[in-house]
């Protein structure tokens, strides 16, 4: 398979390996934002009312850790939420269209809004030009960041999440609604993606243990001055090295800021995808493949 060559997707690609993040405007149409705007607002409504499950990077025991739930959601659609949004009991304490956090981690294949543009002709052609021999998608999720209740998310690599040896993980992050500082852009420290990965978050080895993931190492501290904020509008797409160290501040304005996001890995090239990280794909259903480059 070959791809029409298009010399701006050329030259932002080289910039990847210096940076660590590049930032692609009007990425997609207004149509295409409005259509994945509306996918996810509706997406709002088929929350789970009952046993509802709360995501955050800053509070261990309301995380993921202990959740068989994450864990298996990789060829799933599941729903969780903000803690600020979900009381002692389960209820919820905001409006439906604000309690979530996100939405994740197989709407790449589950839903076709989404499906259309993890699969387009667009995205392809930038896996080209980052010389990928057979990408494959292995994780997605919608991004809420509602006002009020929009929390941190704490300064990470993705791939201490998403590991491969080597490295080959890079993010496609969608801006849905303008990012800016007041409702929690994303910020990164540039050229940290050079400095290797920092930690990991694994599958817990003990299989005896009440934690089902585990950090193998203390957080990293990173000076505040360290990040650069990337204030985009609706329709940007910024790609994500997997080394880099980026974060986002909480959500303290009255916007909601919405955004797409999706992983992309190498599966060939001798590169190995780590069996402790938290996402497994299921043995019947492989990370799906965007295209084989043939010699």
């Amino acid at each position: 398979m070959d791809f029409p060559t298009n010399l701006a997707f050329i030259n932002i690609c080289l910039d990847l390996n210096e940076n660590g993040y590049i930032v692609i405007d009007d990425f997609l149409t207004p149509e295409e934002v409005d259509a994945l705007f509306q996918a996810g607002r509706a997406l709002c409504l088929d929350a789970p009312q009952n046993n509802r499950k709360i995501f955050s990077t800053i509070k261990q025991e309301d995380a993921q850790g202990k959740e068989l739930y994450f864990m298996e959601s990789g060829d799933k659609v599941r729903y969780f939420f903000e803690k600020g949004a979900v009381g002692e009991e389960g209820q919820l304490l905001v409006d439906p269209m604000i309690a979530l956090n996100k939405v994740g981690h197989a709407l790449h294949v589950e839903h076709p809004a989404f499906n259309a543009i993890t699969f387009s002709n667009r995205v392809r052609e930038i896996c080209w030009q980052l010389n990928y021999n057979r990408p494959a998608v292995c994780q997605s999720m919608y991004i809420y960041k509602n006002p009020g209740v929009g929390g941190e998310v704490t300064p990470h690599q993705d791939s201490w999440f998403l590991h491969t040896d080597p490295n080959s993980a890079v993010g496609f992050w969608i801006a849905l609604e303008d990012c800016t500082l007041q409702n929690g852009c994303l910020q990164f420290i540039k050229g940290s993606h050079k400095s290797g990965v920092h930690r990991r978050y694994l599958r817990n080895p003990d299989k005896d243990a009440t934690e089902l993931m585990v950090y193998d190492r203390a957080a990293p501290i990173y000076p505040q001055s360290s990040f650069t904020p990337m204030q985009v509008s609706k329709g940007t797409c910024i790609l994500i090295h997997g080394n880099v160290v980026h974060k986002s501040e909480p959500n303290r304005s009255q916007k909601s800021r919405h955004a797409y996001t999706f992983h992309v890995i190498e599966t060939e090239n001798n590169v190995k995808y780590s069996e402790d990280n938290w996402l497994q794909a299921p043995k019947d259903k492989p990370f799906p493949v965007l295209f084989e480059r043939k010699a």
